[in-house]
């Protein structure tokens, strides 16, 4: 089999509301669909973002992918992957996670496998956090109470908001409003957005103690290695970071602080369906845990195939108005809080174009 085509189209759309974390706001939703065509018939789909540098290295790969073997994942992975040639992390792997995420539901396609059964196979649902508590205007602490409440409702059984906006004192002041409203028995977690320095870190730590946090994520800078090993020895909550890491190396060095308990790799940007495994098997190795950020979509075949998964990433839908609408398979999240596995042939990614038709951009 050879690649015969390789094509990227590019969308965008308004968010309901506009949101914030500890460091950025975000007021829409962009998404890059790829599509790598084959002389078999067999067209697999990969999503990324539309930032610019991530565009122009997507073209560059895409004509070096004309008349390769799209099974041959490794192979492509590694010539991909130089350097010297595009950088060592960044724009380059989020580029790559597209297209080795499209060869991969090539594979499965040819196999006539779901991509988490092609991968193994472990479980055939998944538990998911709802992520929410994000900072939105006009939203007070009644209201941020209301919300996270609405997704217990929901069925799920844990959830995460955001802190590192605000003072110390008003994101402690959310935590334990949060936590009185969902009660002792829901799973809490709290994401920084890296906003903090190390003892800004720990002062807010000691602080969300008494509150049963089952982790603390991204409280510092992605390369700060030696700051979260200085958190993790003042504090008894669990870290969790990962979602700004790259390749396998990037979560070695991760993984080496010692700090870490939960890693958090996003196959859309650290180098796709091939280097996720590769960390899986790491952090499995090293009795660490698993909960993949970002789309749920893209990760829930990869985390149904390993042992070491424990929550998946799910953002409701009041955050992103095409979150039921942009694949044609769907992932509905059940009433025990968990997320089915798809089983469809392939990655269980394939966007539905037609919808999407009026939200194309022209780059």
């Amino acid at each position: 089999m050879k690649i015969t085509r390789v094509t990227a189209n590019y969308y965008s759309w308004p968010r309901t509301r506009v949101i914030s974390n500890g460091s950025h706001t975000w007021s829409d939703v962009v998404r890059c669909v790829l599509k790598i065509e084959t002389d078999e018939g067999i067209t697999g789909y990969g999503i990324g973002s539309a930032s610019d540098g991530e565009r122009q290295l997507r073209e560059a790969f895409a004509v070096r992918l004309i008349g390769m073997d799209p099974l041959m994942t490794e192979r492509i992975w590694s010539t991909l992957w130089d350097s010297k040639l595009y950088g060592r992390r960044g724009h380059e792997t989020a580029a790559l996670s597209s297209i080795d995420m499209a060869l991969w539901d090539i594979k499965s396609k040819y196999a006539g496998l779901p991509l988490h059964r092609l991968l193994g196979g472990y479980t055939d649902k998944m538990p998911v956090y709802i992520a929410g508590g994000y900072y939105m205007d006009g939203e007070g602490i009644t209201e941020l109470q209301r919300e996270m409440l609405s997704y217990v409702e929901l069925g799920a059984r844990a959830v995460k908001m955001k802190i590192g906006r605000l003072t110390i004192r008003e994101d402690v002041q959310r935590v334990r409003a949060v936590r009185e409203a969902i009660g002792p028995d829901i799973t809490l977690m709290v994401d920084a957005n890296a906003s903090y320095r190390y003892f800004e870190a720990i002062q807010i730590a000691k602080r969300l103690e008494e509150y049963d946090l089952f982790w603390l994520e991204e409280p510092v800078a992605p390369d700060d290695y030696a700051g979260y090993e200085k958190i993790a020895a003042r504090t008894s909550i669990t870290l969790a970071a990962g979602e700004q890491e790259y390749t396998k190396y990037g979560f070695r060095d991760l993984m080496e602080t010692g700090a870490v308990g939960i890693l958090q790799p996003d196959a859309r940007w650290m180098g796709g369906v091939t280097e996720f495994r590769k960390v899986a098997a790491m952090a499995e190795a090293s009795g660490l845990a698993i909960s993949a950020h970002g789309d749920h979509q893209i990760n829930l075949p990869l985390m149904a195939s390993i042992p070491c998964g424990i929550w998946m990433e799910y953002y409701p839908a009041a955050f992103d108005p095409m979150l039921a609408s942009f694949y044609t398979e769907g992932a509905v999240l059940d009433t025990d809080g968990c997320l089915q596995v798809p089983e469809v042939i392939g990655n269980g990614c394939t966007p539905d174009e037609t919808r999407l038709a009026p939200y194309r951009l022209k780059l």
